[in-house]
């Protein structure tokens, strides 16, 4: 299977400029000091999380006549509004498919950005999104299983070396793998010295189970609905496990108490409002320092979009 390359990660790094902000990467003067720490803070993104860098590359390279008959996207929120935001940028309509337990911060978010929303039980979302791109003649644009989309989240990557040259170890969020397959094609091209681990919640560890085993592993989607970490409850496709077994170095697991006690720490000390999904590498830098490698180390936070009550708690706890 053919892989996303760092030319076409370059390439729609070129193109979502007018879009996507170019986050820095913050350096955490709390870390340990024998194995600095940096976030890229892509809760800072106009959405509030990673997703606009591959939903607009996405949109952007589907014909004229394509984006004119509109797109449909299914998600658990952030991808969702990526794919409104960037339909809304290419004046085109969207109806984006939701999970019925979604916070409702990310619905109403994405219907404020003007898009059509319907929401589904988790297991129905792809089917669901299907059938109204037939009915409608919608493309689909999926929320990571697309070479398009996996590098338009390889610009992360790719601003993280420029920014680092150094870099040891790049922790990332695994869910459906779009971002960490982006970021670690990037990575291994530009410093193949650096690790590259990605991070699941403990009780939706698909892709770590996957790992062991040598394939893919389905869990069921109740199972993995009962992380607090809702962006993280997609599993691999054939496209992002492959990526993944190919180009990253490992996968560590966090439980969920850690995840919310990591949310509270980015709050208090780096002054930075991280959803659950988008806290878990800090979790794992917090928690794991045993089973990963040691050294210049870049977490990424993918998105900030989380429920205000579940916010507030991490930072009661």
């Amino acid at each position: 299977m053919e892989l996303v390359s760092i030319a076409e990660i370059r390439a729609a790094a070129e193109n979502i400029g007018p879009v996507a902000v170019r986050t820095p990467v913050l350096p955490c003067l709390w870390a340990d000091p024998d194995r600095p720490l940096w976030l890229k803070p892509e809760n800072l993104q106009p959405i509030g999380s990673f997703k606009i860098r591959g939903a607009y590359t996405a949109l952007s390279r589907l014909s004229e006549a394509d984006r004119a008959c509109g797109v449909v996207a299914y998600s658990s929120g952030n991808h969702a509004q990526a794919v409104a935001y960037a339909a809304r940028a290419f004046g085109v309509p969207a109806v984006i498919v939701i999970e019925a337990t979604a916070p409702a911060i990310k619905v109403e978010a994405t219907r404020a950005l003007g898009a059509e929303v319907v929401q589904v039980p988790l297991p129905e979302r792809e089917t669901a999104a299907a059938e109204i791109g037939r009915e409608r003649g919608m493309t689909l644009i999926p929320p990571f299983d697309h070479p398009d989309v996996i590098a338009g989240q390889g610009t992360i990557g790719l601003e993280i070396v420029t920014d680092l040259p150094d870099v040891d170890l790049v922790l990332v969020p695994i869910s459906g793998g779009g971002l960490a397959s982006g970021i670690a094609a990037a990575v291994k091209a530009l410093r193949p010295s650096a690790a590259v681990f990605g991070v699941e919640p403990e009780i939706a560890a698909d892709t770590a189970a996957g790992f062991a085993a040598g394939e893919r592993v389905h869990l069921p989607p109740e199972q993995r609905a009962r992380t607090m970490a809702d962006g993280l409850r997609a599993e691999p496709s054939e496209l992002t496990f492959a990526h993944l077994r190919k180009l990253i170095d490992g996968v560590v697991t966090v439980t969920e108490d850690e995840i919310l006690a990591a949310v509270g720490t980015l709050a208090r000390r780096s002054h930075l409002v991280a959803e659950p999904s988008g806290a878990v590498t800090t979790a794992a830098y917090l928690n794991r320092a045993a089973d990963l490698p040691a050294g210049r180390t870049v977490a990424v936070v993918s998105g900030g979009n989380i429920d205000p009550a579940l916010f507030a708690k991490a930072l009661q706890d």
